[in-house]
């Protein structure tokens, strides 16, 4: 199979990886933070099962060059990676592959490059990720981006090479993400963006010597030993911190000019508290000439360094399309090589919550000894599973990496039964193979889920607010813990609700047609729908279980013969952060429902009211597992295999 692998240029933050590991050793020490995203320029190559491990480069003029090959040893992989160079990148990786991994050989041929070299977009980490990747997708490993991003770090500091942990975001491709750095630890998170950013980067075609800069900066740690030290640790500190939370925001708002303004402030620091550590590399005259150009500052919102800094690349940002060409233009005819990339919108859901705190008590005595979500449910295959593990193998379709389960305190001993704990050894020898594919399933699926506890049972939205750190500043996937679905479509019903989502970016919630007769047991929509298939709702008002009067005067939606229609929720939600916002809010106000709960509707309601809201009729069905003979019913039908 053929795979690309982009370089990655750090937009904030350089340096804050590495030194961010030192928090281990002084606590004063802040962890770091950094902004990457993938670029538009990467590594090409082919992959094939092989006996042997087997690399082909190309050569500066665009030729292949010789076939190198190495058995499917870890010591002699091991021994090439320790010599350095470039053959010691891809035999790092390998290395740790055949050592950690059920794998045999692989063939890599190197197809395409166009990459600059050694100018801090980490054509090294490119490389080692697509190693990673190959052996991930031939042998079927599974492993995720995170995972394969691990496998190359690894294989990488086999090498005399000091890789700092950025350089491997280039594996989350070309999309931007924040990554926190503290002693050993490390997080991702892909970050909002709300309108298209124009970026260029240049290659200045000047020198600078990593291995000094960096030898210098890290004299610099753990402790300040004088006042050079204390101004680096500050400076990579809280400084970068302050400077990239206000980064984030303006991302998520498209705000191009907050953004050149504090890359701006970002190279002024550099220049004020961290090139005097090493003031032979960041005296970087190319650099500054480029930032002091009357016409790049003309085209240009900010200007920065990249990289380890030194004369290695430049990056600035535009403030439109037009002005990124140009200066892209200008730049080249200036003896440079730039290129222009483009960060686009981005509003993909990548995270799920699912409350399953509740009682159950519609289904009791049952839930006495086993909580509803687990209750077994025969699938389309054919074989019995807990219900809430065929719901978590539909978001892992849709594409959902992170899954927040909301548990009472009391019940996180039955769900650790089901993920977090192995099968004995003669246990699992009586299961057949296909049994035993399942239960691996159970543990890769195990490992996306974050327990979230609700401590009181004061409703689904003090449930749903339970998530708000989870959820961050990000859009997240809201579904019923005792409801199962199934599409009539190619896509489940979970990716067609992100689509739907990613169609407005507004808070999105999915629909069911309902009789009239039966809407006073639902929240009930209403607008108008913007497509020719009526599935895209804009929705104006909402209303939990009306009477059949009201909802026949105010909430019918006329499809095109004119006939009234009326929709509930189907069970999945969309949520924005405004939700977490006004959820919050309510609880601080203790603003309860009659029942002394807190609700979500009315914050939903609001929000409908204020910002806009939309509905989508998903092509699918759900069943509920919650209720006696609604689980009756749901036994029978739903592993039935379709004509």
């Amino acid at each position: 199979m053929n795979i690309f692998v982009p370089g990655r240029l750090c937009l904030f933050g350089e340096h804050s990886d590495w030194a961010g590991l030192y928090n281990r050793t002084n606590s004063e020490v802040e962890p770091g933070m950094a902004i990457v995203t993938g670029i538009g320029q990467g590594i090409y190559g082919y992959v094939e099962r092989s006996d042997t491990f087997r690399f082909r480069a190309m050569n500066e003029d665009g030729s292949h060059g010789e076939w190198i090959e190495w058995p499917m040893s870890v010591k002699q992989l091991k021994a090439t990676a320790e010599e350095g160079g470039y053959y010691s990148y891809v035999a790092g990786v390998a290395a740790f592959m055949l050592e950690y991994y059920d794998v045999g050989g692989l063939s890599v041929d190197i197809t395409k490059v166009t990459l600059p070299i050694k100018k801090g977009l980490s054509s090294s980490a490119a490389i080692c990720v697509l190693i990673a990747r190959g052996f991930n997708l031939t042998y079927d490993l599974q492993l995720s981006v995170r995972g394969e991003m691990e496998a190359a770090y690894r294989g990488e500091i086999m090498t005399p090479s000091r890789c700092g942990r950025l350089d491997q975001a280039c594996a989350y491709g070309e999309k931007p993400v924040l990554m926190r750095f503290a002693s050993e630890n490390i997080e991702v998170e892909r970050l909002a963006v709300g309108k298209d950013l124009h970026w260029v980067f240049a290659d200045l075609n000047g020198e600078k010597d990593t291995k000094k800069i960096l030898s210098s900066l890290n004299a610099c740690y753990p402790f300040a030993q004088d006042e050079q030290a204390r101004k680096v640790q500050e400076a990579l500190g809280p400084d970068n911190r302050r400077i990239v939370e206000q980064v984030i925001g303006a991302m998520r708002h498209g705000d191009a000019e907050k953004i050149g303004k504090l890359m701006d402030e970002s190279q002024r620091l550099f220049d004020e508290k961290i090139a005097g550590a090493c003031p032979s590399e960041f005296d970087s005259p190319l650099l500054h000439q480029v930032m002091q150009d009357p016409e790049v500052r003309k085209l240009a919102l900010g200007i920065k360094g990249v990289g380890s800094h030194g004369d290695g690349t430049v990056q600035m940002i535009c403030a439109d399309e037009e002005k990124q060409k140009a200066l892209c233009a200008y730049l080249n005819s200036r003896g440079m090589d730039a290129y222009i990339f483009t960060i686009r919108e981005q509003r993909s859901v990548r995270k799920a919550i699912i409350p399953v705190a509740g009682f159950g008590t519609r289904m009791f005595p049952a839930t006495k000894v086993v909580k509803k979500e687990l209750f077994p449910v025969v699938d389309k295959d054919g074989f019995a599973k807990p219900a809430l593990l065929i719901l978590l193998k539909e978001l892992e379709q849709a594409g959902i990496e992170e899954v927040g389960l909301i548990i009472s305190p009391e019940d996180r001993e039955e769900f650790d039964r089901l993920f977090k704990r192995d099968l004995t050894i003669e246990y699992y020898r009586k299961l057949p193979k296909a049994l035993r594919e399942i239960n691996v399933a159970i543990q890769r699926l195990g490992q996306k889920i974050i327990y979230i506890e609700q401590k009181e049972q004061l409703g689904f939205g003090h449930a749903v607010y339970q998530a708000k750190n989870f959820a961050g500043e990000e859009p997240v996937l809201l579904l019923l813990g005792d409801h199962l679905y199934t599409s009539n479509r190619e896509q489940n019903c979970a990716g067609q609700m992100i689509d739907a989502y990613e169609k407005s970016g507004l808070l999105t919630v999915s629909l069911d047609e309902v009789e009239l007769e039966r809407v006073m047991h639902y929240g009930i929509l209403t607008g108008w729908f913007q497509d020719e298939e009526e599935r895209l709702m804009q929705v104006s008002d909402m209303e939990e279980k009306p009477t059949m009067d009201y909802a026949r005067l105010y909430l019918g939606v006329k499809d095109k013969k004119g006939t009234d229609r009326y929709y509930c929720v189907f069970g999945q939600y969309v949520l924005t952060p405004k939700v977490f916002e006004l959820l919050g809010r309510d609880i601080a106000e203790g603003k309860k429902s009659e029942k002394g709960e807190y609700g979500l509707t009315s914050v939903l309601k609001e929000i409908c009211h204020t910002e806009g809201m939309m509905a989508y009729r998903i092509d699918g069905r759900r069943y509920d597992i919650g209720i006696p003979q609604e689980y009756l019913a749901t036994m029978a039908v739903y592993g039935q295999k379709e004509d």
